[in-house]
């Protein structure tokens, strides 16, 4: 059994300290702070350094996953927790104003670490707007990340965050998910 780092980030509000909760066989380590800012306006309080869970796949080991804050004022945080990372699960939340440019504003941040490793997509929310579709948000990344993993992703479900991550693992290494 091997174990791996995964990173897991996206905007304020997305889901991700969520994500990392329902999966996690460990009670997750959180720095949630009250928000301060615009922030107020989506959530009562924010990740400020980090989130941190263990996730245990039969026959592939040990998944330590990192959450990133998503406000852009702790970005210093996203190239620290990126050392030694393997994958990058990237969660969009679909009820913001522009999912779309949070998407590429995302994969810009990540452009270095996305280009030696690998990134799923779970686009969250989705309950409350259906739109943009996971097909349009797959067009979106024809021509910059061709055959990525993009699913419709409930952060609070086990089974949902379980599938993006299995993904995630699948497209490291088609034999590590067999």
């Amino acid at each position: 059994m091997d174990s791996y780092k995964i990173l897991i980030a996206g905007p304020v509000g997305a889901g991700k300290t969520t994500a990392i909760s329902s999966v996690s066989k460990i009670p997750p380590l959180t720095t949630e702070a009250l928000a301060t800012d615009i922030t107020r306006e989506y959530k009562e309080t924010t990740t400020v350094a980090m989130d941190y869970g263990l996730m245990t796949l039969s026959g592939i080991g040990t998944l330590h996953l990192y959450g990133t804050p998503g406000e852009v004022r702790f970005d210093f945080m996203w190239d620290i927790l990126s050392k030694g990372g393997v994958g990058l699960v990237l969660l969009i939340d679909s009820s913001r104003t522009d999912p779309f440019s949070d998407l590429h504003f995302f994969l810009r941040s990540f452009k270095k670490f996305i280009t030696k490793n690998r990134v799923a997509i779970g686009i969250t929310k989705m309950d409350l707007c259906t739109t943009p579709s996971v097909d349009e948000y797959q067009a979106q990344l024809r021509n910059i990340l061709p055959n990525i993993p993009v699913f419709s992703v409930d952060a609070r479900n086990h089974i949902d965050v379980a599938l993006l991550i299995e993904a995630l693992i699948f497209s490291l290494d088609p034999k590590l998910a067999a």
